[in-house]
This record gives structure tokens, sequence and C-alpha cells, in this order.
């Protein structure tokens, strides 16, 4: 019988090692699981390569990763935001590396390793140093810079209805970099909000399907949306 419910976050974390590329999902505080980077640092898993849209704030999740020197290097699209405290403190200080990668770009790698793309072309960035060692080719008098899949070694997102299969749901703005992040993982382990019988998922809902997740563990909160 397939069942991905894991019964504790130290099963859940099992098998991560260091030096690991952890894709963490949310857009700032939405979506991002705060309790699975928790379970992490408790891990105990270090030298991390975090890929997220950006360096968050305050001092929980993504920030307590870093703030703890778990994290070397950061890939996001925006790493400066109203309160990015942490991660400017240790940049400043040389203690973690950063790339920066475009909002979109990023979410199409991500997408591209998940479906077996190997590369595509983009015109984003084309001219600025985000290209510089980067394939450049011209398409219909178009200019394009080549970009490679990204995949990870784990991904970390949260999920607001799972079921035993690893079938998800998102709600609202969560549905961002969740999903693709699911795909572009060797590993994949979500938190879900509310974990529902087999057959409950409206099949045409589900956006990350049960072949893209390893592991659920349940994080109670909040109520199931009425549909």
């Amino acid at each position: 019988m397939i069942n991905k419910i894991v019964p504790s976050m130290a099963e859940a974390m099992a098998g991560i090692r260091n030096g690991a590329v952890v894709l963490i999902g949310g857009f700032g505080s939405i979506g991002q699981p705060n309790l699975l980077i928790e379970a992490l640092i408790e891990q105990g898993a270090k030298d991390l390569t975090v890929v997220a849209n950006n360096a968050v704030v305050g001092h929980v999740g993504l920030a307590r990763l870093m703030e703890v020197g778990r994290v070397r290097k950061i890939v996001c699209s925006y790493p400066r935001t109203t309160d990015p405290v942490v991660f400017e403190t240790l940049y400043r200080a040389g203690r973690i590396e950063l790339e920066v990668m475009p909002q979109g770009t990023m979410a199409e790698r991500m997408r591209a390793a998940g479906a077996g793309i190997p590369a595509f072309y983009t015109p984003t960035s084309v001219g600025t140093l985000l290209a510089d060692g980067k394939e450049v080719r011209e398409f219909r008098g178009r200019r394009y810079v080549l970009e490679e899949a990204f995949h990870g070694d784990v991904a970390l997102i949260e999920a607001w209805e799972a079921d035993r299969w690893g079938n998800l749901t998102y709600k609202s703005s969560a549905r961002n970099f969740n999903p693709v992040m699911a795909m572009a993982a060797a590993l994949t382990i979500a938190q879900a909000q509310h974990i529902v019988s087999l057959g409950e998922l409206d099949p045409e809902r589900i956006h990350t399907p049960g072949i893209y997740v390893d592991r659920v563990v349940h994080v109670p909160y909040g109520e199931p949306t009425v549909t």
C-alpha cells in the first residue's frame, strides 16, 4: 500500500546530507515550510546551497537556517527585501555566497528539470552580467541566453491538502514556487495543513501529482477550503 505520510519530522528529514542543494518553496513567508526548515536545523545538515524566491525577513524559517550557519550559498531572485536582516548581516561579513537568478528563469529552470528538458533559451538577462559565460543565440532577430535545467537534491514545500499517495493542493499565493520545486528535486518533502482520504481530492484540483512527492508530514492549521 502506498503511504507517503511519515509520522515524525525526524523521519521526514532522514538522509539529507551536508552540501545538499535544497529548494525551499514560498513567496516570502507565504507558502514557506517553516516547520520543515526547523526540522532541517535539528537534523544538522550544513554547508547547504539554498534556492528560494527571496532571502526572507525576520528570524524564522529560511532566515533562521541562515542565522545558525547552515547555508553556504543562497540562490534567489530578491536578496534585498524590506527586512532582510539576517542575509544582509551575513553577506556583508562574507559568510554567505549569493547568486541572483531572474524569477521567471528560476521557475522555468526547475520546471524544465521536472519535465526532462535539459536546457532552454530565454531573452531574460541578455546583455547583463547574469549572462556572462553563457551561450547566446539569435532567433528571428532577437538574442536569447541558454539556461540549463536546475535540479535540487531536496525540496521542502508547504501544501494545503495532501492524501497518502502524496497528491497535493495549495491555497492562494502559496501556489508559487512549490509546484515546480516539487518536480525538480530528487527528494520532495511536503508539510501539509490537511490530510484527506484517498479519493477526496478532485483530480482537477490537484496541483502536484503524488509521483513528484516522497514524504508528507501533517502540520495542522486552519480549515479546508469549501468548494
